[in-house]
């Protein structure tokens, strides 16, 4: 890592030196006599031989848009951060939404920058090994434990490798900052961890929700650009952005490593803003600009459940899919008669025996799976199996491209409920909260600190 600082230190040296002779260039200053040379076939500019270069050529665009403590971000980062956002997002960005983003990229890199800086400082800095385990878990996780296709992948995206193993390292740095630096020294006593017991024990059968939240600071004097800006975002994911990689970018909670996931919370551990609207929320539902005290929240209800109880998307389920398929160039009357025919089927059963024998009859393909996960399934099909009765089927669905089908409900093996949480769980879900408010301040001194030049 010393190494790798070195040479960056180098090449902004080298980038000053180079704006340095170009500013003698504009001068009124008497240049060193070079060897003239005459155009001829074979050089037809008529290049002298012993040519001086005023900088290094580089193919590639390095030109600094910020200088953090002497080390550069230049555009091509920016450029290949953005393109690991926007690969994200279903929705295309608009141009202004891009220039926006292209700002925030550019502040999360000063922030990512300052940490591995501040890492390095206190001499916990990240080793290389260390990056390339996470990032052969990541190539492992999305492409077959096969580091090339991934590499292959961000390059077709407009980022690279280098893009996504730096924003690792800062995220490694940081958490050996945190651990070093603030998780020491935050204490739960154990009457506290009691207390949450207690109280959880008393709301037994209450809603619990998993969260995910984009949260932006903002003061009386910026309240006004904060707001546009959250309901910039809100509009993006409602066209389609991905939550997670908007939270990675915008969010200033700690939370934003982990895409914004809050995990279990109930209502009376937010602030009441935030608890209000949560109780409005259906799975999947966004909410927002929520003006709480410090700022702006974004809401993702990714799940719901009920404290202590068991978690019925944690149900196995024994499902028969019964379908049919359609011939090419089928007419529009030929396929509604065999939905209709399905349809007639499928009403007859009289449970899960009955599905092969009459299957064939119409032509009818069956497939058996009796170890499906409830909360594995698209939640529409979701909501409907976990009302359904043994022996009785989904209504209908597809179309005459990909087929019609439906689910028969064979069996369910609903987990236990779920008993109290562990001492040492809540003892952590505590300490994580401080540590998250600690770490805020410690990122805001870094900024407070830094040295850092724009373009």
């Amino acid at each position: 890592m010393k190494l790798l600082t070195k040479a960056l230190y180098a090449r902004t040296g080298t980038a000053l030196a180079v704006a340095g002779l170009m500013g003698l260039a504009l001068a009124p200053v008497a240049a060193p006599a070079q060897t003239v040379a005459v155009p001829t076939a074979e050089n037809p500019f008529g290049l002298p031989e012993d040519i001086t270069l005023f900088g290094k050529a580089d193919p590639d665009r390095r030109t600094a848009t910020a200088i953090v403590n002497g080390f550069v971000i230049t555009g091509t980062d920016i450029d290949q951060r953005v393109a690991l956002v926007t690969a994200a997002s279903d929705a295309e960005v608009p141009p202004d939404e891009m220039l926006r983003l292209r700002v925030q990229v550019l502040r999360n890199l000063i922030d990512e920058t300052l940490k591995i800086q501040a890492a390095e400082a206190a001499e916990l800095e990240v080793k290389p090994e260390e990056v390339e385990q996470t990032y052969q878990q990541l190539a492992a996780q999305n492409f077959a434990s096969d580091p090339k296709k991934m590499d292959e992948y961000l390059t077709s995206i407009g980022s690279s490798a280098r893009s996504l193993k730096r924003q690792i390292e800062g995220e490694v740095a940081w958490e050996n900052l945190l651990r070093r630096n603030i998780m020491p020294f935050v204490n739960v006593s154990a009457e506290e961890v009691n207390d949450t017991l207690t109280r959880m024990n008393q709301a037994k059968g209450t809603d619990e929700y998993r969260l995910g939240e984009i949260f932006l600071s903002a003061t009386t004097e910026n309240r006004a650009a904060v707001l546009q800006n959250a309901q910039q975002i809100m509009q993006q994911l409602q066209q389609g952005g991905s939550f997670v990689a908007y939270a990675r970018q915008y969010s200033e909670a700690t939370t934003a490593v982990v895409g914004g996931d809050l995990g279990w919370v109930r209502l009376e551990q937010l602030p009441t803003q935030l608890a209000a609207a949560a109780r409005t929320m259906n799975t999947g539902q966004l909410q927002g600009p929520i003006e709480i005290p410090g700022g702006f929240s974004i809401l993702y209800l990714i799940n719901k459940r009920q404290v202590l109880m068991a978690d019925p998307n944690e149900a196995l389920l024994s499902l028969k899919q019964i379908s049919i398929s359609f011939p090419a160039g089928i007419s529009q009357a030929a396929a509604e008669a065999k939905v209709a025919e399905f349809g007639a089927y499928v009403q007859g059963l009289r449970g899960c025996g009955d599905v092969d024998a009459g299957a064939a009859k119409i032509g009818a393909d069956v497939v058996t799976n009796d170890q499906v996960k409830a909360g594995g399934l698209p939640e529409q099909l979701r909501a409907i199996l976990l009302n359904l009765q043994i022996g009785q089927a989904t209504p209908p669905f597809g179309g005459i491209q990909e087929g019609v089908r439906v689910l028969m409900l064979c069996g369910r093996d609903d987990p236990k409920d779920a008993g109290a949480p562990t001492f040492a769980a809540v003892m952590d879900q505590i300490e994580q909260e401080r540590v998250n408010k600690r770490a805020q301040r410690f990122l805001r001194d870094l900024r407070n600190d830094a040295y850092i030049e724009y373009n």
